[in-house]
C-alpha cells in the first residue's frame, strides 16, 4: 500500500505544476494585452443650406453673370445678347451656392 500512496502524492505533485504552468501564461498575456482603443469624437458635418441661381456661361464654362432663380427671363436675355454680340455661344445653366448666414 506504500506504492499507492506515493503515485496519489506524485499525481497530486504533477497536477498541481501543470495548474501553475496553465495560470501562469494567463497572466502573462493578461499583462501584453493593449488597452481598448476610444472611438473618436469628432463633430458632426455641419449642414449647408444651398440656394439655387441661374448663370450664364461662356464656351470656356466662364460664369459671365448670376441671377436669382425667378429671373430666368432675363439670364436668357443676357445670354442671347452676349451670344449676339460675341463670337462665343453663351448659354444658361443652375447654379446652386451656399447661403451664407449671419
Amino acid at each position: 500500500m506504500a506504492k499507492i500512496v506515493r503515485r496519489k502524492d506524485k499525481r497530486a505533485e504533477v497536477e498541481a505544476a501543470e495548474r501553475k504552468a496553465k495560470s501562469a501564461p494567463k497572466k502573462a498575456a493578461a499583462v501584453k494585452k493593449e488597452p481598448a482603443k476610444r472611438k473618436s469624437r469628432a463633430k458632426s458635418a455641419k449642414e449647408v443650406r444651398m440656394k439655387a441661381f441661374w448663370g450664364v456661361f461662356n464656351q470656356s464654362l466662364k460664369r459671365v453673370a448670376l441671377y436669382e432663380f425667378s429671373e430666368k427671363k432675363e439670364a436668357d436675355k443676357k445670354a442671347k445678347e452676349l451670344t449676339a454680340s460675341g463670337k462665343s455661344p453663351h448659354f444658361v445653366q443652375p447654379v446652386k451656392e451656399a447661403v451664407q448666414e449671419a
